[in-house]
């Protein structure tokens, strides 16, 4: 399996955009977790996930996106997402994944919304 590579890089100040290409799995909880903490750096007010490139979750991967809502949650971050593709969308709608991180079509809806949407509760 390819190992997970994550690019951190900031849409303006306030939304950090983080880059997934490869597979998102228990074997890549430090990459994601090095790569939420330098896009979540104090004054963000928002995390993006870039889903575009991925190549493969499984449910360990679905639990560290949990891991990592919670600590979003805790920096009152609002994450959001784009570039899923419609199995996994499926996939965040089974799991209601996508009540808590909002999904969208491109990169501009999704930075907006980590942006200008309030921290879910």
């Amino acid at each position: 399996m390819p190992k997970l590579q994550t690019r951190v890089r900031f849409a303006g100040e306030d939304v950090g955009v983080i880059e997934l290409s490869g597979d998102v799995t228990a074997a890549c909880e430090t990459e994601l977790m090095d790569a939420y903490r330098d896009a979540g750096r104090a004054g963000t007010q928002g995390i993006v996930l870039d889903f575009s490139a991925l190549d493969y979750m499984n449910s360990s991967g679905i639990g560290l996106l949990v891991t990592l809502l919670v600590r979003a949650r805790r920096a009152k971050q609002q994450l959001s997402a784009f570039g899923l593709s419609d199995h996994y969308r499926q996939i965040f709608e089974l799991t209601r994944l996508d009540e808590v991180i909002s999904v969208h079509a491109d990169e501009g809806d999704a930075v907006a919304a980590a942006r200008g949407g309030a921290p879910v509760q």
